[in-house]
């Protein structure tokens, strides 16, 4: 099992293996927004972080800033051959569950769509309330409050359906 350390690594990886499967195009502002939600519904439905990185709220939106190093230079990430045959055994059942979950909400959107829908949810504008909206920010975004925000939005949707 790889450590906190490594696993968004490894989650962005499983990532660009699903995009590999359906063809839906990943740039660096999207692969971002997939690890936020992804961190944020493993810590609803699985109460517990995901990877132990902190979301900065960035300007356009919740980033990491040493995946964004890595894969910042790319319009569209394409994964090495080896990740295609990564059968991603280091994630258990629940995990996968979780990451399979994102993929098939988010994953039909772009970068740009997914900007503007962390730009409308509290846990990004609670870390962004005092700093302008074109202005750099290093503020981390609260996991309690993307855990209480998204068990919020659980609830509100199974109540809907109900």
């Amino acid at each position: 099992m790889p450590n906190k350390e490594d696993k968004v690594f490894l989650v962005a990886n499983y990532f660009l293996k699903k995009n590999e499967e359906d063809g839906k195009g990943l740039d660096p502002k999207k692969m971002q927004k997939l690890l936020y939600y992804a961190q944020a519904w493993n810590l609803v439905l699985n109460h517990e972080r995901l990877f132990r990185d902190e979301f900065q709220a960035w300007v356009h939106g919740p980033a990491i800033p040493r995946v964004w190093q890595t894969f910042r230079e790319f319009n569209f990430i394409q994964p090495h051959p080896e990740i295609l045959k990564n059968n991603f055994m280091e994630l258990d059942k629940k995990e996968k569950g979780v990451l399979d979950m994102v993929w098939g909400v988010y994953g039909k959107y772009d970068g740009n769509y997914l900007e503007v829908l962390t730009h409308s949810e509290a846990p990004w504008q609670e870390a962004r309330k005092d700093v302008a909206s074109d202005k750099p920010s290093q503020n981390i975004i609260s996991t309690d409050l993307m855990q209480r925000f998204y068990a919020q939005r659980l609830t509100e949707t199974t109540a809907a359906r109900a």
